[in-house]
């Protein structure tokens, strides 16, 4: 009998192999994630235009706050796009050497504390500007 023949089942379909479709799950659990961090700093760019840009010409106040904070949040998306590229490859690399890459506490701080900076900074300008 044949490994084939021994991994089916009665029904003709192949035996699960734990194993092998854990780690199928979890390099597709990878793609999503480093997807997930791409549509995160596509988000950001996108806000960087709105506000840097589309929401100056709306109002008639100062321009350089809102583009200020607009650079803020291109430099926002732009580190997601990165971290997405580095803890993709990250998790490759542990994958392959049968371990867990945690994400880096610094980076999250940093992407956090910026998140907040701009958000405090987003809601002063609609506060100041209504």
């Amino acid at each position: 009998m044949s490994e084939i023949e021994r991994r089916q089942s009665p029904t003709g379909r192949r035996a699960f192999d734990e194993p092998q479709d854990a780690t199928r799950r979890t390099r597709l659990a990878n793609e999503r994630t480093y997807l997930a961090w791409w549509r995160t700093g596509l988000t950001s760019l996108a806000v960087s235009l709105a506000a840097g840009r589309v929401v100056p010409t709306l109002s008639n106040g100062t321009a350089w706050p809102y583009e200020v904070v607009g650079a803020g949040f291109a430099i926002l998306g732009v580190a997601c796009i990165v971290n997405a590229y580095q803890r993709e490859r990250e998790m490759d690399r542990a994958l392959r050497e049968g371990r867990f890459a945690t994400l880096d506490p610094r980076s999250t701080m940093v992407l956090t504390a910026l998140g907040v900076i701009l958000g405090v900074l987003t809601l002063g300008l609609i506060v100041v500007n209504p």
